[in-house]
């Protein structure tokens, strides 16, 4: 296989309906090189079985793991057995438009940046759009990322060296918004495309959609990374505020999805 530029970890549990849009999403992706590495967090249907006929693809691999040990051990393991220089990530039940990872790819080496975003477009559980964007600034602070986590997981294409420095950690927190503090406090600012190249599928079983539990792991996100009680209430009131508006109007069925991964986040 030539040079890797990209290796795309899609952790999955359980996600036999929705893996195969996911990996085909990635797997079409064109002007780079790439692998999809699959880690199968201990799936009732094994992922082999699910993707079996697109296993004949060299750039297809899947790491099965007999126990679930949840979504952020999942990550790292595919982080881990990455060959990629960037790793994108994606979780199981989103999907990928066409473009998205050459774009970033071309903009991270353009501005010498170690993390990447796009806008994200909101999906009903059953595929069919929502009708709403949420869009990513073009520069992304540490202090603005304070205030509210404006980068989506699915979304994100990060140096895999970086990454590795920062194995995701906290299950009972969010996850993806502590690696994402952590990066750019140390490098200072990541960078967005103001694209929907995601399709961020909602559904009702989510850690995000139970607004007291999704409030109290928020809570906990300031608390891991060393703020204070007061200033941890500080920062979670202005993210309360983004939050009221970033998801206005989804309504019940627009909800972030669960599973024992751990799934979706903030």
């Amino acid at each position: 296989m030539e040079d890797l530029q990209v290796s795309v970890v899609i952790p999955s549990y359980n996600s036999e309906k929705t893996i195969r849009q996911a990996v085909e999403s990635a797997l079409s992706q064109e002007g780079v090189a790439l692998e999809v590495v699959v880690v199968d967090d201990g799936s009732r249907i094994p992922a082999a079985e699910v993707l079996a006929d697109l296993l004949p693809d060299e750039r297809l691999r899947i790491l099965r793991r007999e126990e679930n040990l949840g979504v952020a051990a999942a990550r790292n393991h595919g982080i881990i057995n990455a060959a990629g220089k960037y790793v994108a990530l994606l979780d199981s039940d989103d999907w990928w438009d066409q473009g998205k990872l050459a774009e970033q790819v071309e903009a991270l080496e353009r501005n010498k940046a170690v993390l990447c975003s796009t806008a994200r477009e909101l999906m009903r559980h059953d595929g069919v759009s929502l009708g709403r964007i949420i869009p990513v600034k073009k520069h992304i602070t540490y202090k603005e990322l304070l205030k509210h986590n404006s980068i989506a997981c699915s979304s994100v294409v990060v140096r895999r060296d970086v990454a590795r420095i920062f194995p995701m950690e906290h299950d009972d927190a969010h996850e993806d918004y502590i690696l994402w503090l952590k990066i750019l406090k140390r490098y200072g600012s990541a960078i967005g495309i103001q694209k929907p190249y995601l399709k961020y599928r909602m559904s009702e079983n989510s850690k995000s959609g139970n607004k007291l539990k999704s409030a109290v792991m928020t809570y906990k996100v300031y608390r891991y990374m060393g703020y204070s009680v007061l200033r941890s209430a500080v920062y979670f009131c202005s993210y309360a505020v983004h939050g009221i508006g970033k998801y206005a109007g989804v309504g019940k069925s627009g909800r972030r999805f669960g599973k024992k991964q751990k799934g979706k986040e903030a």
